[in-house]
């Protein structure tokens, strides 16, 4: 059995190249939200400075777009808020267990991400545009949701992997 998970394993590289990827994402929007945010503040007081009509809602869209992918990348790091009061009381076997029951809950909910997101960004998103620039499309204001639910399903196909393995394979220093 070991031997598989030595195989899979391999796979590793690929998950920390998507995880460094949306993290550059996160960064990039980050940057890009600072930039428009200041020029927008500073327009308002600084006459040759422009203050132009589509910087609140260009911000909030890239604001939208880091939530939903910075929770996706705090599911490979096990950072997501949780009830470990009982842990501790609890076989690890148990924990383990539950802690995959907790990775289905969260594949679904990812699932529901994607098949509704995408409705929603192909219909709703696809029939209006945004005020202040007519010529975008409001499927972009939608997209990050089934765009988060796709980097959840990979992270957590990872995660639940991990805890699986955890169970059979006995190594030093897990919990």
């Amino acid at each position: 059995m070991p031997s598989i998970f030595n195989t899979i394993d391999k796979i590793k590289p690929a998950y920390d190249a998507v995880y460094k990827l949306i993290l550059l994402i996160c960064k990039l929007l980050l940057v890009v939200d600072i930039a428009i945010t200041s020029m927008a503040v500073v327009g308002r007081y600084v006459s040759f400075i422009p203050d132009p009509a589509w910087s609140e809602e260009v911000v909030l869209t890239c604001m939208v777009y880091m939530a939903v992918l910075s929770a996706a990348l705090a599911i490979r790091r096990n950072a997501h808020i949780r009830m470990t009061a009982f842990d501790n009381y609890l076989p690890k076997k148990v924990v383990t267990y539950l802690d995959i029951l907790a990775d289905i809950a969260v594949f679904g909910l990812a699932v529901v991400m994607i098949v509704v997101g995408w409705k929603y960004a192909a219909q709703i998103g696809s029939k209006g545009s945004y005020i202040s620039m007519p010529s975008v499309s409001k499927f972009w204001m939608y997209f990050p949701v089934p765009l988060a639910g796709i980097a959840m399903v990979i992270f957590e196909i990872e995660t639940m992997y991990n805890h699986i393995k955890e169970l059979f394979v006995k190594e030093e220093g897990i919990r």
